[in-house]
């Protein structure tokens, strides 16, 4: 697994906006933005699907990493 694979960089940035919408919509929400929303807490359920996004994308990087293929010969010059 490469240090620097985008997959696991995308993770890492939904994760911790995932954590953060999280946090705000648990300890941050008051009355007035959910009468806003119809009574829904958007910040959690955003925060939420954004963490098992983060998942998803950390757990394809692990499962199928990218490797270059060393085994062919480079191109010859013309």
């Amino acid at each position: 697994m490469r240090l620097f694979d985008l997959r696991l960089i995308i993770a890492f940035l939904f994760g911790l906006y995932g954590v953060v919408l999280v946090v705000i919509g648990l300890a941050f929400t008051s009355d007035d933005d959910l009468k806003k929303a119809e009574g829904v807490n958007i910040n959690l359920w955003a925060g939420i699907a954004m963490a098992v996004l983060a998942a998803v994308f950390a757990a394809w990087a692990t499962l199928r990493p990218q490797f270059a293929e060393t085994d062919k010969q480079p191109l010859k010059e013309l």
